[in-house]
């Protein structure tokens, strides 16, 4: 997430005024419906005060703050999402606080700048809405943690507020213990049973322009690590591969990608970060451990992959 701020040097509607200065700040062409639509989602402030109205009137000299995920703001259509509806089948743990399910590979946790696409967090709330048909209103459902949308596996929403505290904690504080299976390329040798970490300090280093890739950044980067276990040698599509089990530590963007990359063994299908070409990349978010949010008891919820 990058902010622009900006003053502007005379009264006028907001969304006028984004349209003369945001395109020169990011150095791309930007859409009137995106500008509208970061807006209304509101990602955009007026003196500091969240302002969703595109015809907000701005006197001389306002503070005008614009916060964009270029990733979700650029790279939002993908001609391959999949249609997807959660059933009782996809569903790996439920009660009156949280519900953990099946995440499909390339369907988004969220909705992003676009607010048509479809997405898992909108499927939630669409099967939860249709075991209650009576409510009014939609069901609540919380976002406590991502996936990448061509990652499949574990992921956690809450169904009641109360909930999100301690969800947010173990999230936040990495006491929720994740395990993810990868398929990797080996571009040097590992033998099955192979332990090792990555650390290393991570920042973005594509432009802001382009599609956002990460990598070390030892002076300004944030510290990350992942502990690997080599679990098998495989094939796949033909290929000489290895699954490893990632237990990641922290929780930085693109974290698993950039560790394994890093060290020669690049997620199948990963082409952003050197993986050989397939038909998605090849990262399973297997199980979630982690001590109930309300209870405080033990949870452990996992589920296999499907390629």
């Amino acid at each position: 997430m990058i902010q622009y701020v900006f003053r502007n040097s005379a009264p006028g509607r907001l969304d006028d005024f984004l349209r003369e200065e945001l395109p020169g700040a990011i150095q791309k062409e930007i859409s009137n419906s995106k500008i509208r639509r970061l807006i209304i989602s509101g990602s955009v402030r007026v003196n500091d005060e969240q302002t969703r109205l595109p015809a907000f009137r701005l006197r001389q000299g306002s503070h005008v703050a614009v916060s964009i995920d270029e990733e979700k703001l650029f790279f939002e259509k993908a001609p391959n999402d999949i249609s997807f509806e959660l059933t009782e089948k996809d569903v790996l743990f439920e009660d009156d606080a949280i519900i953990v399910v099946n995440k499909p590979a390339f369907f988004p946790t969220e909705a992003g700048i676009v607010g048509s696409r479809d997405n898992l967090h909108a499927a939630v709330i669409r099967y939860l809405w249709a075991k209650n048909p009576s409510l009014k209103n939609p069901p609540y459902a919380g976002i406590m943690h991502r996936l990448d949308r061509e990652t499949s596996g574990v992921i956690l929403f809450t169904k009641s507020r109360a909930a999100n505290k301690g969800c947010h904690d173990m999230f936040e504080n990495h006491t929720a213990q994740k395990t993810y299976l990868a398929i990797v390329t080996g571009k040097r040798p590992v033998q099955a049973g192979e332990h090792f970490c990555v650390q290393m300090n991570m920042a973005r280093t594509s432009a802001k322009s382009q599609r956002a890739k990460w990598g070390e950044d030892k002076a300004n980067g944030l510290s990350s690590h992942t502990d690997f276990v080599a679990k098998e040698k495989m094939k796949k599509n033909g290929k000489d591969c290895v699954l490893m089990a990632c237990m990641p530590r922290t929780g930085r963007t693109h974290q698993i990608r950039v560790h394994l990359a890093s060290v020669g063994l690049p997620i199948l299908g990963d082409e952003l970060y050197g993986g050989e070409k397939s038909s998605r990349i090849h990262l399973h978010a297997q199980k979630l451990e982690f001590l109930h949010p309300l209870t405080g008891t033990p949870m452990s919820v996992s589920v296999e992959p499907d390629w």
